[in-house]
């Protein structure tokens, strides 16, 4: 561990993605502990990914909202690899606090009040966020109360910009369908129906839609109705809602501002006053004046912003404050491959890439037991010399009784039909199509194998090349995770 990036004193590393690492650190000037994110050394030479980098400082510094995270600072370490300084937000997210039960009209519309705020912020500087969801919306402490920020730009997008850097265009459940299909570019309206379905998150206790990829977020099924056990919610927020979440793009609101004056006039009738003084409570045991390093060191306390055991009443937690801490920092940090394509890493969770920089997924740390990344000859007959692979497993021969995955390159100018079967599974969906960002894809997933499940996508990344990837995993969740994590550099 460092023991200092810049001018900022370590006090530990909170998490490390493929393409960058996260330390909670402390501005000893202006004594405050701060989020550092730093450029992993593998990508340093990279100039599309130095790019990359720095641009998503450079967004979030244009954008002047308390509901925004703020880049304070950034800089260039000895050994020339950039890093970015963030506000450091103590109170978890969403995702972690919010009850499955819903939480209430009052709380809901508070959240989504900040949250748009924050990305009509984002909006007027002609940035798109694309990947609005509970993981993504981080809490703060400030003067007492609780306040909503929108983090983790590593999917955002000036409106001009383009990019094949990324493979992956969004959280498959909370993505608009327009930018599901991939083939039109997804403007603010796309955040506001994102937005929608954090409302109807909140508001009824689950989400409307489950999908397991973006070719079903592509051609979602009817909203559900909206309703919350807690009491009845007036009809025209059902209204509000659905209109935000039309698949058709030119039938939502007109901005973002406007949902949430909508959605805040049809809420109006089942807002009580003594609700407003308990919406979205301050955890107590979490807000506490950080140590600085050197007392920290020399006593050896632990740090008292991770050591809380108990939520605050009415809350649930649905993981430990220890994780709730590291993983809201790593947010904050944009941690996930440097540009998130889903929630933020897990501290069991490392990136792992080829030889070559060319391809890059996110596993759990046990699968870190067997990796090659040294490429392979496809066996093919066109193929010529070695292409980038990389496999990363619980140990040799996880392809026969463990958990890995698979991700190469091999020559091809169509998709294969069909995709490679696995008789040993008791359920072979039917493959499906998707239009990612780097080109026609083709995925199927079999369940009930042998030790879990098993899933293949073939991607059409360049005219003469296919990008195959293969996962075996106990569980479907880790599967579609891993998958979706996997990047592609230089295509």
């Amino acid at each position: 561990m460092p023991s200092r990036l810049g001018r900022y004193a370590v006090r530990r590393r909170i998490g490390a993605g493929g393409f960058a690492t996260v330390w909670l650190a402390y501005d000893e000037q202006l004594d405050s502990p701060v989020a550092v994110k730093v450029l992993a050394d593998n990508w340093a030479s990279d100039p599309q990914v130095r790019t990359r980098f720095v641009e998503e400082g450079r967004y979030l510094r244009r954008v002047e909202s308390p509901h925004v995270v703020t880049v304070y600072d950034a800089g260039e370490l000895e050994d020339g690899r950039p890093y970015l300084v963030m506000s450091y937000a103590d109170q978890g997210t969403l995702a972690d606090r919010v009850d499955l039960g819903g939480l209430g009209p009052d709380a809901a519309l508070q959240v989504v009040r900040e949250v748009g705020e924050g990305l009509a912020a984002l909006h007027a500087r002609g940035i798109v966020h694309r990947d609005v969801k509970p993981a993504n919306v981080l809490f703060r402490a400030v003067d007492g109360r609780l306040r909503a920020m929108v983090g983790d730009l590593g999917l955002g997008r000036a409106v001009d910009a383009s990019s094949r850097l990324t493979m992956v265009a969004g959280s498959p459940s909370y993505v608009a369908p327009e930018q599901a299909r991939g083939g039109e570019r997804p403007d603010a309206r796309a955040d506001q129906y994102s937005l929608a379905v954090v409302t109807h998150l909140l508001l009824s206790g689950r989400p409307p839609f489950d999908h397991e990829s973006l070719g079903a977020a592509a051609d979602p099924a009817p909203v559900p109705a909206l309703g919350w056990t807690g009491r009845s919610l007036p009809p025209a927020a059902d209204g509000v809602v659905r209109r935000a979440l039309s698949p058709d793009r030119e039938e939502r609101y007109a901005d973002v501002p406007s949902y949430v004056a909508a959605l805040a006039e049809a809420l109006a009738p089942a807002l009580r006053p003594e609700d407003a003084a308990g919406r979205l409570p301050v955890d107590p045991s979490l807000t506490v004046p950080a140590a600085r390093p050197s007392l920290v060191g020399a006593t050896g306390r632990t740090d008292p912003a991770v050591s809380a055991s108990a939520a605050p009443a009415g809350w649930s937690r649905r993981r430990s404050p220890v994780v709730v801490a590291a993983a809201l920092a790593a947010l904050v940090g944009g941690l996930v491959g440097g540009w998130g394509l889903h929630d933020a890493l897990a501290p069991e969770e490392v990136g792992v890439a080829d030889a070559t920089g060319s391809l890059s997924v996110t596993v759990p740390a046990a699968w870190r037991a067997s990796v090659v990344d040294d490429g392979w000859e496809p066996p093919v007959a066109d193929a010529s010399g070695d292409y980038p692979a990389l496999t990363a497993g619980t140990g040799e021969g996880w392809q026969d009784s463990g958990e890995g995955v698979f991700v190469a390159l091999l020559p091809g100018t169509e998709l294969p039909d069909p995709l490679p079967q696995h008789p040993e599974c008791e359920t072979g969906r039917a493959p499906y199509s998707d239009t990612l960002e780097d080109g026609a894809a083709t995925t199927v997933v079999s369940t009930g194998c042998p030790g879990g499940v098993r899933v293949e996508r073939v991607v059409q990344v360049t005219t003469g090349e296919l990008l195959w990837v293969q996962v075996r995993s106990a569980d479907q969740a880790t599967a579609m995770r891993v998958l979706d994590s996997v990047e592609t550099v230089g295509l």
